[in-house]
């Protein structure tokens, strides 16, 4: 009796704790664990993201670069499919039967009771002629997408375009990216993403077990309203961007002009250059690959990854830096005979010309190779020949601060930084110790190993103009009604030069467009101060190089172009950057005494023999990750086995950079 009497307490003890497990239970799932609630609820709510229109973007006077545009996107849900003419679907869409098969296996395989997109980025041309049959095939709807369109077709290395996010974009986001939308990949678009895209909206919708939409959940109180992105006022100006497109058309190069009181760019032209319209719509993918195959390489943006010899644009910098450390006066003098004595070689100067006897603004306006290989050689030697080294790099060192050898952190993706050697590069080739000034002479006219980007030389006016400090450049002024600039787009970035020294080289300058190489493109009423360059180049003709900045008081613009496999700086480079120089600041361009006209140069095709080139006319297929990482989806593209990219030119050892080193033997013209 007493045993089952304590054998019942046991029973009892045993239920006991089992319902209370299983209250502790139904307490966690119901009142802690929120899973299963929102598993319900999935079942019935569906959040809807609601992207925002992106920002426009704007020139500096209010003109349109970018807006957007209604493109459509058809939807498809497996599940509320039902049997359908598929020929005659087909037809609406322009693809085949096989097409169709495989991206509707694609969105079962992604959800069969959740709509995916079927075809995307339909105009609305096009859109218009199927939406009115839309309704004959249940389970296909159409959603609406706003994307970019380009008024001007112009700027479009500097614009950038948009693209689908891809799964690292999705990860690095932390979230806020979904699959299917639209991130900036390159330009503009991608450097100010998160002021252009905006804020997401949701909506809630209540659907029932059949996945049947049954309107808003509790009248829209949980949603929230996307916010447009805000508007971006660039410094551009289209006047002059456009016609220095129409300028460098059928070319090979750049132009690059900055307001040297702000540091913002007027001009940012790289040639050649593509529509930006091709990279939005149904054939975006069709047209990368084509524009990809081009020998010429459109989508590589030469102001800021181009890397030339500057030649004589460079010579000023020796000469500022040999006055700041009382090297030189501007009266000192050097005899030339046409040649230059360093240590067992004899150097031709400018066409194997004598000027005679040169002073410093005489030697710059005359281009006197002689009298800068003297200046390079009293920096580099002043401590004597053992310490080359650690004069060198304090050569090194004052250059650089001209903004040569580094990024000037514009807000662009992908800035190149040139090339400013160090003495330890001449020590692995030479070995320590082996090599002197006369081994790296070329430097001191801008070429050997050194390389610039046409931004760093347009940046470089900029300083000389400005008698001694240039502002970082930027491309963007104002965000939304506010004029924000970076702080450190506002501070001035001084070289360590004397104001007073400047004069000199300015005289130089002045006197090369005065009377000198320049003459030709002489600006009737403006003083415009410049220099001509003629960049070696291995690969061909050499490259026409011009720098300049105008007017001589109070300077609104400097600009460098280089026009490759072009000859002179004379020839080319530097009528294209009088006709922007002008049309500037006086919104016209007026005959030149010597009767060139922007037409002229409109007209003329300076493209490079492909058999020079750098790249060859052999093309191997595009691999799909690299036109994934550009935005574009190959998964449904027609001619994916057709598209081709150009081989690299095995020769070149540094395939970023548009000219390669030229030949020490061969000095600046």
């Amino acid at each position: 009796m007493n045993k089952f009497f304590g054998r019942r307490y046991i029973i009892s003890g045993i239920f006991i704790v089992l319902i209370l497990t299983l209250l502790g239970r139904l307490f966690y799932l119901q009142i802690i664990d929120d899973r299963y609630l929102l598993y319900a609820q999935g079942n019935v709510l569906r959040r809807v993201y609601v992207n925002p229109a992106r920002g426009p973007i704007l020139d500096r006077n209010g003109k349109i670069l970018v807006q957007n545009q209604a493109f459509y996107d058809i939807m498809v849900t497996p599940s509320q499919v039902k049997p359908f003419d598929t020929t005659e679907f087909c037809k609406l869409l322009d693809i085949d039967t096989a097409e169709f098969n495989k991206r509707f296996a694609k969105a079962v395989k992604y959800s069969r009771n959740q709509q995916s997109v079927f075809d995307k980025q339909l105009t609305p041309e096009d859109f218009a002629a199927i939406q009115e049959r839309l309704s004959e095939f249940p389970g296909f709807n159409f959603s609406p997408r706003y994307l970019r369109t380009y008024p001007d077709s112009t700027a479009a290395q500097f614009l950038g375009f948009i693209g689908e996010v891809h799964d690292n974009d999705i990860k690095k986001s932390g979230g806020y990216y979904h699959p299917g939308d639209f991130i900036g990949v390159t330009g503009v678009e991608r450097s100010y993403e998160k002021v252009l895209r905006g804020k997401r909206g949701v909506q809630n919708l209540m659907y029932d077990s059949h996945n049947r939409a049954k309107g808003v959940y509790a009248g829209g109180a949980y949603d929230t309203a996307a916010v447009a992105g805000e508007r971006l006022t660039s410094s551009l100006d289209i006047r002059i961007q456009k016609l220095g497109e129409e300028l460098m058309k059928n070319k090979v190069g750049s132009i690059v002009a900055i307001e040297p009181s702000t540091g913002e760019i007027l001009c940012y032209v790289s040639s050649p250059t593509y529509d930006p319209n091709l990279m939005v719509g149904h054939d975006r993918g069709n047209n990368a690959a084509e524009l990809y195959k081009d020998p010429y390489k459109p989508f590589f943006s030469r102001p800021i990854q181009a890397a030339y010899p500057p030649g004589s644009s460079f010579k000023p910098i020796d000469a500022l830096i040999a006055e700041q450390e009382g090297l030189i006066t501007p009266q000192t003098t050097y005899f030339c005979p046409g040649y230059y004595v360093s240590g067992n070689r004899h150097i031709k100067c400018y066409h194997s010309e004598a000027h005679g006897t040169v002073d410093l603004a005489k030697a710059v306006a005359e281009s006197c190779n002689g009298y800068f290989f003297m200046v390079f050689e009293k920096l580099v030697n002043r401590y004597g020949w053992k310490n080359t080294d650690s004069t060198f790099n304090i050569w090194r060192n004052n250059v650089s601060k001209f903004g040569l050898g580094g990024r000037l952190d514009l807000d662009m993706p992908s800035e190149a930084r040139g090339n400013l050697p160090k003495a330890s590069y001449y020590d692995k080739i030479y070995h320590k110790g082996g090599w002197r000034s006369s081994t790296v002479i070329s430097l001191g006219i801008g070429q050997g190993e050194l390389l610039a980007t046409p931004l760093q030389l347009a940046n470089i006016e900029c300083t000389i103009a400005n008698h001694g400090f240039y502002y970082r450049p930027h491309l963007i002024k104002g965000i939304g009604d506010k004029n924000i600039i970076k702080d450190e787009y506002t501070q001035k970035n001084y070289v360590g030069i004397d104001s007073q020294y400047f004069e000199p080289v300015i005289d130089g300058m002045q006197a090369v467009v005065e009377n000198g190489t320049a003459a030709a493109s002489k600006i009737p009423g403006i003083v415009m101060c410049g220099k001509t360059g003629t960049a070696d180049n291995s690969h061909g003709e050499a490259h026409s190089v011009f720098v300049a900045f105008a007017p001589r008081d109070n300077p609104k613009i400097a600009v460098a172009v280089i026009v490759e496999n072009s000859g002179q700086g004379a020839s080319w480079a530097a009528p294209i950057a009088s006709f922007i120089v002008e049309k500037y600041l006086r919104d016209s361009i007026s005959t030149r005494p010597s009767g060139i006209t922007p037409q002229y140069f409109m007209d003329a095709n300076r493209l490079p023999d492909l058999s020079t080139y750098q790249q060859k006319l052999k093309s191997k297929p595009v691999p799909k990750d690299t036109l994934n990482k550009m935005g574009i989806d190959t998964s449904d593209r027609k001619r994916q086995g057709r598209d081709t990219l150009p081989k690299k030119d095995k020769k070149q050892s540094k395939p970023h950079l548009a000219a390669v080193l030229p030949k020490k033997e061969e000095d600046e013209h």
